[in-house]
């Protein structure tokens, strides 16, 4: 009896899960251009039209570009930080492991409002446009993609220990030659993970592109709520679904090389 409410209740957490997303890439094929069930019809077209509109390929370059700058900085970040976390002892330690993943608990809308806040004191205090602009919208999505890679490149020194680091330096290898053999073959699966993980939040961000992009710098979660202020239909299901199966692939690929249920749990 146990088990089968164990499974059960399994079942129901991947169904609120899935459903969601089933739920939008079936819409995505609707033939009516008013969603209403049941539907009149299966069509391509909503995918046809939103390979036309030159606003979401613009949106996509902006947010692939975005997210892997960002990404590639939070990685960077983030890696000597969860390091530095994990093997070394210094005062404020534990504060400073909770200021770095506080982003994590603050909702986008309040972290956008408080950033573009910041961005017009700043401004007012240095006289350089911040707002609005790409290096400003590159710093506030690092600050998204920190905590991510912090968090798994922690939980994947933690699980390994110093042992073999020690060793290496037993040895006579140098504190360099230890790090670049020893301690980051090892923690491989954390970074890529925190790669991965900080990619997908920048590029699907909302709240706080929102409050901070500038003209002809919109990302495509953007462009797709201003599409929305005009036109109710299919179209947006479709770049959805494309998005929801390009980020699927991406995962399947990088679990192929990196075990992400280990790193993640």
């Amino acid at each position: 009896m146990r088990a089968v409410m164990w499974r059960g209740g399994v079942g129901a957490v991947f169904a609120a899960v899935l459903l969601p997303m089933v739920a939008v890439m079936w819409l995505s094929f609707f033939d009516q251009e008013v969603i209403s069930f049941p539907p009149e019809g299966y069509t391509w077209r909503w995918y046809v039209n939103a390979w036309e509109k030159k606003q979401f390929a613009r949106g996509f370059v902006n947010s692939l570009q975005l997210a892997l700058v960002a990404a590639g900085l939070g990685v960077f970040v983030g890696t000597a930080a969860a390091y530095a976390l994990v093997r070394a002892e210094f005062p404020g330690k534990a504060f400073l492991g909770t200021l770095l993943l506080s982003p994590l608990a603050v909702p986008g809308v309040v972290l956008g409002t408080a950033l573009y806040v910041f961005f017009v004191e700043v401004e007012n205090a240095i006289d350089i446009d911040i707002r609005a602009t790409l290096p400003g919208l590159i710093a506030a999505h690092v600050l998204l993609t920190v905590p991510w890679t912090v968090r798994l490149v922690a939980a994947s020194l933690q699980g390994i220990g110093p042992a073999a680091e020690e060793a290496a330096a037993n040895l006579g290898a140098r504190p360099w030659t230890v790090f670049r053999r020893i301690t980051l073959p090892m923690m491989r699966s954390g970074v890529v993970a925190g790669a991965l993980f900080s990619f997908i939040q920048s590029f699907e961000n909302l709240e706080l592109s929102l409050l901070l992009v500038g003209p002809g710098r919109s990302t495509l979660p953007v462009e797709m709520l201003n599409y929305l202020e005009f036109r109710i239909d299919p179209t947006l299901a479709a770049v959805a679904t494309i998005q929801i199966v390009l980020i699927g692939a991406l995962m399947l690929v990088t679990d192929r090389y990196v075990n992400l249920s280990r790193v993640v749990s």
